[in-house]
């Protein structure tokens, strides 16, 4: 087995069997990050001795004959604005570095422990979670396993090319206006934002709370199940987590792929079919194909559901760092300190406005879901830019790199909607990826669509070996 390759579910089946045993595992896992991140910077923290220490314990309890956990033994990392017990909570700022170690696990952390998986440590991100890029003043641009060079994007950018560089298998990330959908689709791999307040964000340091959701990245659509089944369930430390039961979904991942008659599935044209490279397009084609997919439908305002989206998390951002920006100016991240100042001179008028816009553009979406189950779009306009890189042209226009990159994210997660972005398979160029979306809590009918795209061989993560 090789573990830079392997995904989690593999990985724990051996563990369970004692084919290898999770101390093996965690050490391999160890002497990867060491070769490898120097040349990524993925990790800002490495967490070696309890790593070691809690694949151990996993070991103890197979050999006694107890239940190690669906995950037992799978390595994982975190963005590092989760809460690690004993470890300071950066957000990839300078000025977090002054607070106290965290007290206790975020809650992700602590389910996926539970179900056996083994923190090895936190992960590279923009600051305070502000930019598609993961170009941090702070601790240096996270690089993108296909091509060091170019960004991994952002901000879970550290999670996403930890994952694509045969790091770890399973990494956790928090998506604003599309921090987890678009470093997937430039690193190849599989990036979930479930439904808004679906999985506990206690534990978190939040950039705008409206539209934080927590979701992971993994190399098979069967690791994104498994780790959304894992972390569902109602959290009375998030006041946004839903009571709802959690839905097991791996059964639909693993054992019906291709059960997918009577699925609607549309293409989402006009704003999304616009200001993209050709060959983002054409890998949307490539999936309706594939899906049968012929009917297109229009979201409608989404150019102004992304402005929307802008006002409300710069407002959003700013108030959260007000005093910070009185006090410790300099020493914030020069982009992020920007767009904190400009959302914090943004009228209270305006950011009024902007919510009631999002109540009436969540009606309207809700409405196209009566008549089809599943939407199709592109979730980057492009593939990676280069680190560094200011401008990409677009559409015959040269546009700014760091805002555009969530082109065809923000006015998605401005209305909490579930989205997987899949990596399609490419056998030469850069990595791309396609955005499934639902209506709200239907992140199983999402899975089972890229399980059979995947069983098709349309969709497969790039990882680096």
């Amino acid at each position: 087995m090789n573990l830079n390759l392997a995904d989690a579910v593999t990985i724990a089946t051996a563990v369970r069997a004692q084919q290898v045993s999770a101390v093996e595992v965690a050490i391999a896992t160890l002497d990867r990050i060491t070769a490898r991140n120097s040349a990524l910077n993925c990790f800002t923290t490495v967490t070696t001795e309890t790593a070691l220490a809690d694949a151990a314990k996993i070991d103890r309890a197979i050999a006694s004959g107890q239940d190690p956990g669906v995950l037992a033994g799978v390595p994982f990392a975190v963005k590092n604005l989760f809460d690690i017990a004993g470890i300071t909570t950066l957000a990839g700022s300078k000025i977090n570095a002054d607070n106290p170690p965290a007290s206790r696990d975020a809650t992700a952390i602590a389910r996926l422990k539970q179900a056996g998986a083994i923190l090895v440590g936190a992960l590279n991100m923009d600051e305070y979670a502000y930019g598609f890029v993961t170009e941090n003043s702070h601790y240096g641009a996270t690089r993108n396993p296909h091509d060091t060079n170019r960004i991994a994007g952002g901000s879970s950018g550290g999670s996403a090319a930890a994952v694509a560089g045969g790091m770890v298998p399973l990494t956790l990330g928090s998506d604003t206006n599309g921090s987890i959908r678009v470093p997937a689709a430039l690193c190849g791999v599989y990036g979930l934002k479930p439904t808004y307040g679906r999985l506990s964000r206690a534990g978190a340091f939040l950039f705008a709370s409206s539209f934080d959701h927590i979701g992971t990245f993994t190399r098979s659509v069967r690791d994104a199940a498994i780790a959304f089944d894992v972390l569902q369930g109602w959290d009375s430390r998030d006041p946004v987590c839903t009571q709802r039961s959690p839905v097991e979904t791996l059964h639909v991942a693993s054992l019906q792929p291709d059960n997918i008659d009577g699925l609607r599935i549309a293409i989402a044209e006009d704003y999304f079919r616009t200001g993209a490279e050709p060959e983002a397009l054409a890998a949307v084609e490539r999936v309706a194909q594939v899906l049968g997919a012929t009917q297109y439908v229009t979201i409608p305002e989404a150019h102004r559901a992304r402005a929307a989206a802008f006002v409300i998390t710069a407002c959003e951002g700013a108030n959260l760092h007000l005093a910070n920006l009185r006090s410790r100016l300099e020493d914030f991240d020069p982009a992020t300190r920007d767009r904190f100042l400009a959302g914090a001179m943004i009228p209270a008028s305006w950011y009024i406005q902007a919510q009631r816009f999002r109540r009436w553009f969540r009606d309207r979406v809700r409405a196209i879901f009566q008549h089809v189950d599943l939407i199709l779009a592109p979730t980057t306009p492009c593939v990676a830019p280069f680190i560094g890189q200011q401008t990409i042209q677009l559409d015959g226009r040269e546009i700014l790199v760091r805002p555009h990159l969530g082109l065809f994210t923000q006015p998605l997660s401005f209305i909490g909607l579930p989205v997987l972005s899949v990596p399609i398979a490419r056998s030469n160029g850069l990595p791309l990826g396609v955005q499934l979306i639902a209506a709200p809590y239907n992140e199983g009918k999402i899975l089972q669509v890229a399980a059979m795209l995947e069983a098709e061989g349309v969709i497969a993560a790039s990882v680096v070996d």
